[in-house]
C-alpha cells in the first residue's frame, strides 16, 4: 500500500539558512568523557530512540534494539567486565599500531564514564529475525541500518543538549549474555549519555575539511 507524502515545503532561502545553520550547531558536537550527575528526564532519551527508530534500513527491516541501563549498580557491574576487556586489549594481546592510533584520545583501561554517565544505552543488531514458530526472516544490511539509527541516535541526543561517548569494546558478546539478549542479536555499540561535567576536558582534534570529503558533479 501506498500514501501520499508530504514534507515541510520550505523555500530555498529558508533551507539554505538551516543548513548553514546546521553546521556550527554539530560543531559543537563532541565526544566525552566526563560527564555530570545531573540525570536528564529519561523521556528525553526515549525519544531519542525513538527518532533512530524512524531511520532507514533495507527493506525496513529496522533490525535494530536500544536497551536502556540507569541501575547504578548493573553499571558498575559493566563498567568491570569492559575493563577486564580493555585490559586484554591494551596489555594481555595489545594490537600496538590500534593502541598508538588511540593515544592522541587519550584512552585508558578505566571506563569511568560507565558509572558516571546517568544512562548507557547499549544497540544491537541482528543479521535475521525469528517469529514466534521459530522461522528466521533475513534482515538485509543490518549494520550499514543500525549504523543509520546509532547516528541519528546521536543527533538526536545532541539536538536535546546531551552529550555521548561511543564505546566500542573489542570484543563485546559480555553485553549481550549480561543484558540477556537473544542468540541471533549482536551488540553494535555502547552509549554513554548524559550532561557533561563542568570540567569535562576533550583532544583537540581538527575534522577534514569540506574538499576533502566531498566531490561534486555538476
Amino acid at each position: 500500500m501506498l500514501e501520499n507524502y508530504q514534507t515541510p515545503n520550505y523555500h530555498h532561502d529558508d533551507a539554505l539558512s538551516i543548513s548553514r545553520d546546521l553546521v556550527p550547531l554539530f560543531k559543537r558536537r563532541r565526544t566525552i568523557r566526563h560527564f555530570s550527575d545531573k540525570i536528564p528526564p529519561q523521556e528525553v532519551i526515549t525519544n531519542a530512540i525513538s527518532v533512530a527508530g524512524l531511520a532507514p534500513s533495507g527493506a525496513n527491516k529496522q533490525p535494530w534494539s536500544f536497551v536502556v541501563i540507569s541501575n547504578p549498580n548493573f553499571k558498575a557491574h559493566l563498567r568491570e567486565l569492559a575493563e577486564r576487556e580493555e585490559y586484554r586489549f591494551y596489555v594481555e594481546k595489545p594490537n600496538e599500531q590500534w593502541v598508538k592510533d588511540l593515544a592522541h584520545l587519550h584512552c585508558k583501561i578505566e571506563k569511568p564514564f560507565m558509572t558516571e554517565a546517568p544512562y548507557l544505552i547499549a544497540v544491537f543488531y541482528s543479521h535475521y529475525d525469528v517469529n514466534e514458530e521459530g522461522e528466521k526472516s533475513t534482515n538485509y544490511y543490518a549494520k550499514e541500518s543500525v549504523g543509520i539509527a546509532t547516528g541519528m541516535l546521536i543527533s538526536a541526543l545532541h539536538l536535546c543538549g546531551l552529550s555521548s561517548l561511543t564505546y566500542t569494546p573489542r570484543r563485546m558478546t559480555f553485553l549481550a549474555k549480561e543484558l540477556g539478549r537473544p542468540q541471533h542479536e549482536r551488540t553494535f555499540m555502547l552509549l554513554g549519555v548524559g550532561a557533561p561535567h563542568p570540567e569535562a576536558e576533550v583532544p583537540i582534534i581538527t575534522k577534514k575539511r569540506l574538499d576533502d570529503i566531498c566531490s561534486i558533479y555538476n
